[in-house]
């Protein structure tokens, strides 16, 4: 088994003391005219911020800057340009186009455009392999079992819904031959334009891992759109392990989100994708 315990990658941003958004970094010709900072996601570990054409991404542990600029140059499939770093700060050229969906909505991107989205991953997939490590299948086993059991000790979700979803998140619990992830392919995280993409954003959370892995959480809450994903990625693949992911993914990080501010209740959130495992 190779991957990371499934984060929360790009819903994670920061708190962090007040900055000039139109002068820091040294650069106020690009950002001096804007008017209005728009706040992405904020919450006390990371911060993204959209100024213009601009993206601000503030973080405490540069560990984690240091992995997503990396992680780009890496990646062989269009990513943001990085304009300048200044830390704790991040500044990243928004992408042209529009996020392929968002989850707990319908996603208006064409079949093409899924499919284009599922060569774009194969195309990551058969990179080489990054630097940083996966997880081993007994930790990500224990992580597992302690959300079930805090899940079910809180109140927070049924015995039964738990139970049941666990045992379909066990199927992901297999050796495989680890690949260059993502590790947080959200759909909002991948842009289109029209039937083409423009790019991948978020790379913080990429690592050796598992190909199911970055599928499953690319389809995560729009399953009627896996065919067209892995019609483009161009090859079998096992449909109850990428089940088994979403039960997985859902199960862990419905805590994260609860204590970061997000609602795992929302319509066609991780509760609900748990729902409709059963």
């Amino acid at each position: 088994m190779c991957t990371r315990t499934p984060g929360c990658g790009t819903l994670s941003a920061a708190q962090s003391p007040a900055i000039n958004p139109a002068t820091i970094g040294g650069h106020p010709a690009t950002m001096a005219a804007v008017e209005e900072v728009e706040v992405v996601v904020a919450h006390n570990e990371r911060a993204t911020l959209r100024v213009g054409d601009v993206f601000l991404k503030i973080d405490a542990d540069q560990t984690r800057t240091d992995v997503e600029v990396e992680a780009m140059a890496l990646a062989p499939i269009p990513t943001p340009e990085v304009l300048w770093r200044k830390p704790p700060v991040l500044a990243l050229a928004a992408l042209p186009g529009t996020a392929l969906g968002r989850l707990g909505r319908p996603s208006a991107a064409s079949a093409a455009a899924w499919a284009a989205a599922g060569a774009a991953v194969r195309m990551l997939h058969d990179a080489p392999l990054p630097p940083w490590p996966c997880q081993s299948i007994e930790e990500i086993a224990s992580d597992l079992a302690g959300e079930c059991e805090w899940l079910i000790t809180n109140g927070v979700l049924p015995a039964g819904l738990v139970t049941r979803n666990r045992r379909i998140a066990e199927a992901a619990l297999r050796p495989c031959t680890p690949v260059f992830t993502h590790g947080d392919l959200q759909v909002a995280h991948v842009f289109v334009d029209g039937d083409e993409i423009t790019g991948v954003v978020d790379w913080s959370e990429a690592a050796q891992g598992d190909a199911l892995y970055d599928l499953a959480i690319l389809t995560l809450g729009h399953r009627e759109r896996l065919g067209d994903v892995v019609a483009g990625y161009g090859t079998d693949v096992d449909l109850e392990v990428i089940r088994a992911w979403w039960s997985l993914r859902s199960l862990l990080g419905i805590r994260w989100l609860a204590e970061h501010g997000f609602d795992p209740f929302s319509p066609g959130a991780e509760v609900d994708v748990l729902r409709s495992q059963i």
